[in-house]
């Protein structure tokens, strides 16, 4: 089978020593509750199933995936697992590789084996497969993008990690998540927002919507001016899709404005030294025209709330 064809199966296609009944489903196994609970795992020998199968693995044995893409576990979540653990015992086994005979790496599963740990297990189900670095690095990448909690900024992070690490182009990723380019080029494009707007999306301070939306206005202080709106008046995403449209339709009249202002006269260093003041003075690119004897000043603003700062700085306010 061609590689580009092994894309499109997700871990599976990672999996080389899978059978092809045994593919890899980490969040949607089916399992009888009851059996499970019922009866234990029949251990098999560690020598018996050296790369392949599942087995009962000593929670010892087992060290954490250095590839794992998710830092920040919440701690009351894993204390409810450890005590559904306690009650169920594990319902879906973990993943891992292994290093040496009584040595093993996680693959998948860090929350339920952290779990374990808490609820006190020494041993843990776990599918042993065969995988080297980069497998790895990719197996953890797809099996974290594929959990249902993952916000926006981590599946962008993920995204990106998958094509620096693993040297996958967009239309190869796409297929390896199951996405197509569009939807992967639209996470990829947050991570080139400032700071604090990743970090709001990040903690849902903010949706996908309304950051793909702020992405679109080139300059860095007009997307925090646009976020700061959007969070302290809980603008919808239409809200600041128009506000982005407003400003683009500023700017483009602004370059319209430029090139005619090019074409004439320059100003003189006086009425550029007094658009600076001026500017500096509103917080906003003021316009100053003037021909010698009459001219006009122009005083731009983004909102109803930004022309309401003007005219307070005005002091038009009775």
């Amino acid at each position: 089978m061609s590689k580009k064809k092994a894309l499109g199966r997700g871990l599976s296609a990672l999996l080389s020593d899978s059978p092809a009944d045994d593919r890899l489903e980490v969040d949607s196994m089916p399992v009888n509750l009851e059996a499970e609970s019922a009866t234990t795992p029949e251990v098999a020998p560690v020598a018996a199933t050296p790369t392949n199968g599942m087995t009962e693995i000593p929670v010892s044995e087992i060290e954490v995936n250095p590839f794992q893409p998710r830092t920040h576990f919440d701690q009351e979540a894993l204390l409810e697992l450890a005590e559904s653990i306690t009650v169920h015992g594990i319902i879906q086994p973990i993943t891992v590789r292994r290093l040496s005979e009584h040595q093993f790496q996680l693959i998948s599963g860090e929350r339920r084996f952290q779990a374990s740990k808490l609820a006190g297990l020494e041993t843990i189900p776990a599918y042993v497969r065969s995988a080297n670095d980069q497998q790895m690095l990719e197996m953890a990448l797809i099996e974290n993008i594929q959990r249902e909690n993952l916000n926006a900024i981590e599946i962008a992070l993920s995204y990106q990690r998958l094509m620096t690490e693993c040297s996958l182009k967009q239309d190869e990723l796409g297929e390896r998540v199951g996405k197509n380019r569009t939807t992967v080029t639209n996470y990829l494009r947050l991570l080139k927002l400032p700071p604090d707007i990743q970090i709001a999306v990040r903690d849902n301070k903010l949706s996908m919507g309304h950051a793909r939306a702020i992405i679109n206005v080139e300059n860095a202080d007009q997307q925090l001016y646009i976020f700061k709106q959007a969070v302290n008046e809980d603008l919808s995403v239409r809200k600041v899709e128009e506000l982005v449209r407003e400003i683009s339709e500023r700017k483009a009249s602004t370059k319209s404005e430029s090139a005619e202002t090019a074409s004439s006269a320059p100003a003189s260093r006086e009425i550029a030294q007094l658009q600076t003041k001026l500017s500096s003075h509103f917080g906003t690119r003021v316009v100053v025209k003037s021909d010698g004897k009459k001219g006009d000043i122009r005083i731009p603003f983004l909102s109803v709330e930004d022309l309401n700062r003007i005219l307070d700085i005005l002091k038009m306010y009775s």
